[in-house]
């Protein structure tokens, strides 16, 4: 569709008529037998982020940056890789909020 011409057209509509038609009461009936619409269930989304982490975590455990970053953090000692891991967890995690933001505005 063409967006640019929407407000041209808009505006001489406006023009042309005085305001709403008298219709009786037809567009109330009309809406009163529409189905509702349902509501999407919320099960897959959690299921989806749920089974997601699952499987990043199944990932990360079998990295050696992961241990170490892991060890790193337990000891106290920040290592460069600690460092790193923990940055890109985080980076990720803030990824994929606002890729499920974005997602949910949509809908």
């Amino acid at each position: 569709m063409n967006s640019i011409h929407d407000d041209d057209i808009d505006a001489l509509l406006r023009q042309s008529f005085d305001g709403p038609i008298a219709d009786d009461g037809f567009c109330d009936r009309v809406m009163q037998q529409l189905s509702r619409r349902r509501r999407p269930s919320a099960w897959p989304l959690a299921a989806g982020v749920l089974v997601g982490a699952a499987m990043c975590s199944l990932s990360l455990f079998t990295s050696p940056l992961w241990r170490a970053a892991w060890h790193g953090w337990l000891v106290g000692e920040w290592s460069n890789s600690s460092i790193i891991m923990l940055s890109i967890m985080a980076v990720m995690s803030l990824l994929a909020l606002a890729w499920t933001l974005a997602e949910a505005d949509d809908h």
